[in-house]
């Protein structure tokens, strides 16, 4: 069982949740252009998977974290900050090129989200990054059904049970508490509702 778990702690990764967002935003919206696409999905592909897995390798390397899930509170400081440069980056860079309005605030809410998870490791608070990303992603999602006027509740209530698939197997590899779980899932939800009122 340990296993499987481990298979969807690697599945519903944190790094896949941007790219993931962006994703489900070009499946849903009626009429996004393929120049926008293509101008949004390969940047952000390469900013939010390939940057951080080399930036990993070579921290590794150093010795300065150890493993992919970032088990410790030291251990996390470095990509969270570099998660936030790079979010930056997709905002005042990417996005800009290709504007997408509701793209443009879904990565607003991951950096207030990723800022606030970082705020709270200098109080030794370790918050669930995965719970964070799937609390984001699932809002993200009800939105998108609402502002397009499209039915997804198939997708939305199969994020529902990937996220409780998410919870369980965090909690099975004693990865986080109930609270740490909580606390990155109320991040992840609340991040992107309060942006809702610029987009929605």
């Amino acid at each position: 069982m340990r296993h499987v778990y481990n298979i969807i702690s690697y599945i519903f990764h944190p790094l896949f949740i941007p790219i993931g967002g962006t994703l489900a935003y070009f499946m849903v919206a009626p009429y996004s252009t393929l120049e926008t696409q293509s101008g949004n999905i390969l940047p952000i592909f390469i900013l939010t998977v390939i940057i951080p897995i080399i930036f990993f390798l070579i921290l590794k390397n150093l010795g300065v974290i150890h493993s992919i899930f970032l088990p410790t509170i030291q251990e996390r400081k470095y990509p969270l900050y570099i998660s936030c440069i790079i979010f930056l980056m997709i905002l005042y860079q990417v996005i800009p090129n290709n504007y997408v309005h509701e793209l443009f605030y879904y990565f607003t809410g991951l950096l207030t989200a990723t800022s606030a998870t970082l705020i709270l490791l200098f109080f030794k608070f370790k918050t669930s990054m995965h719970l964070l990303g799937m609390g984001s992603i699932l809002t993200f999602m009800v939105a998108l059904s609402i502002h397009f006027e499209i039915n997804i509740t198939i997708a939305i209530s199969l994020f529902t049970l990937f996220t409780g698939m998410v919870a369980t197997s965090r909690l099975y590899l004693r990865a986080h508490t109930k609270n740490e779980l909580l606390i990155g899932f109320l991040l992840g939800c609340c991040s992107q509702l309060i942006i809702l009122k610029y987009w929605l």
